[in-house]
């Protein structure tokens, strides 16, 4: 069976949230001797070529006419780290070398649709250059969600196509990729065949996100509970009608994280390294985490972390809400993340005018890891939250997830005081139901039998890519067979 994933990032090579991460790390967990994977992402400025040994192939120039305008493309590649998987690199200097980062901010929109545009057929076009005749087109998010549109449209009788399946992966239904008409144009792509309620159509303009759930051959989110919460008006952002008339084809797998990358018993970043049966080697991390942000050690003091994109999903407008409750509480804030100005401004002020909270804007995966393991409690209070894998790291790392209950953290978060707690719960999307959650933690801390226990219990917890691989391999072959 061959499979060719699309995504806009690719750990370790370009990340900048969860999407790399399952782009990086599900096609090791498939392969397999009767899988062939190749993985297509962009050539972002941000890429460090000589550090993955990423070359050019050989009379890779490919030429594509959009807008009127001919793009010179090349195809570089590199094998993913630890498997013989190839990952192919779509280089254009106008839409992805050019930058620094992954997802620029203030691009003009009707340019960020073009590089995604541009991409997906470009995807297409080096497969058929390289004879990768996939049975299985796993495209990822409004990125790539070109793909199955072009594959009804402009490819529908293109036999090297004709029996290929595509599965359309939902990270996150917020991002959907709408813009007007004329970007059908752009993208050369028949708008007899595809604007219409049944196509891209929504609401008078394009709906890149809505065409993939149309056109794909299966739908999958990235947790069960999510599959069923955006089936409902309050979590299906606009697009429930078109997701409960595609139901039949829409499941949700939980993912997964790579053990070999987060592993406390082998991760070179941390102080000490432990595992869950020496436990008491962890809090050396806690003394680093406070020493790196200026707070003070103290055992018998909690420390609670966020690690997260600075965006309304994430909770932050109940930090806000709480955040007299949390500078006078008897207990320590770290946050590391960037996003909105607002929220950034929000943590630099409280970092400022408070003696137990502390923000570093940016993110580092190194220092990510170090407050993995040296915190106590983990904060995920999200709005929404698809799948979420910072709380699986926190629980790898034996970190407790103080988490809403939504999503995939309702699906890999098992609350206090159930038997074999990982983690503590809360259900209202407000700053009281929070602060009850983070003083419960708070109680918990000073039993430090429950304590332990809970930790051993969240680090032996599951959620290693294989379980979800699979789940996966399962889709894939239903659709082949």
């Amino acid at each position: 069976m061959k499979i060719l994933f699309a995504s806009a990032e690719t750990a370790p090579f370009s990340k900048a949230g969860g999407l790399a991460d399952v782009a990086g790390s599900l096609p090791k967990y498939l392969e397999k001797p009767e899988t062939e994977i190749a993985v297509f992402t962009p050539l972002h400025g941000s890429i460090d070529a000589d550090k993955y040994g990423i070359k050019e192939l050989e009379n890779s120039e490919l030429w594509l006419t959009f807008g009127g305008r001919g793009h010179k493309f090349r195809l570089f590649m590199c094998k993913l780290p630890d498997t013989d998987i190839n990952v192919f690199f779509v280089h254009n200097d106008w839409y992805y070398t050019a930058f620094k980062e992954i997802y620029p901010k203030w691009l003009d929109t009707a340019y960020e649709h073009e590089r995604y545009i541009a991409f997906s057929l470009a995807v297409l076009e080096y497969a058929k250059l390289l004879n990768f005749r996939a049975d299985i087109i796993h495209a990822n998010d409004w990125h790539t969600a070109m793909i199955p549109v072009y594959l009804k449209s402009n490819y529908r009788l293109d036999e090297f196509w004709q029996n290929t399946k595509t599965v359309f992966e939902i990270h996150n239904l917020a991002y959907q990729g709408v813009w007007f008409e004329d970007v059908l144009d752009f993208a050369n792509m028949h708008k007899d065949i595809v604007y219409n309620e049944h196509g891209v159509e929504h609401y008078g303009k394009v709906n890149w996100m809505k065409g993939a759930i149309n056109y794909s051959d299966k739908v999958v989110t990235v947790s069960p509970s999510y599959a069923r919460e955006i089936l409902t008006g309050e979590y299906g952002e606009g697009m429930d009608y078109t997701l409960r008339m595609n139901q039949h084809k829409l499941t949700g797998i939980l993912n997964g994280i790579d053990y070999d990358v987060f592993n406390p018993a082998k991760d070179k970043t941390l102080a000490a390294n432990y595992t869950a049966k020496t436990l008491g080697k962890k809090e050396k991390n806690k003394q680093k985490l406070c020493e790196i942000f200026g707070l003070k050690y103290n055992p018998e003091r909690p420390v609670y972390t966020m690690v997260s994109r600075l965006v309304s999903q994430k909770g932050l407008d109940l930090i806000r809400a709480a955040q007299n409750d949390l500078m006078n509480a008897d207990a320590d804030f770290v946050f590391l993340g960037t996003g909105d100005k607002d929220y950034e401004n929000l943590l630099i002020w409280l970092s400022n005018n408070s003696a137990n909270i502390r923000a570093l804007i940016g993110y580092k995966a190194d220092l990510a890891n170090i407050i993995y393991a040296g915190a106590d409690f983990f904060l995920m209070p999200s709005a929404f939250e698809p799948c979420g894998l910072s709380q699986m790291i926190a629980m790898r790392y034996g970190t407790l997830p103080v988490v809403r209950e939504t999503g995939g953290l309702a699906d890999s978060v098992i609350g206090y005081p159930l038997d074999n707690s990982t983690g503590f719960k809360f259900w209202g999307y407000d700053a009281g139901a929070m602060l009850g959650a983070i003083r419960t933690a708070a109680e918990v801390y000073k039993d430090k039998y429950t304590l332990n226990a809970m930790r051993g219990s969240a680090m032996k917890a599951d959620f290693s890519w294989k379980k979800s691989a699979r789940k996966y391999m399962e889709l894939y072959r239903e659709l082949v067979e």
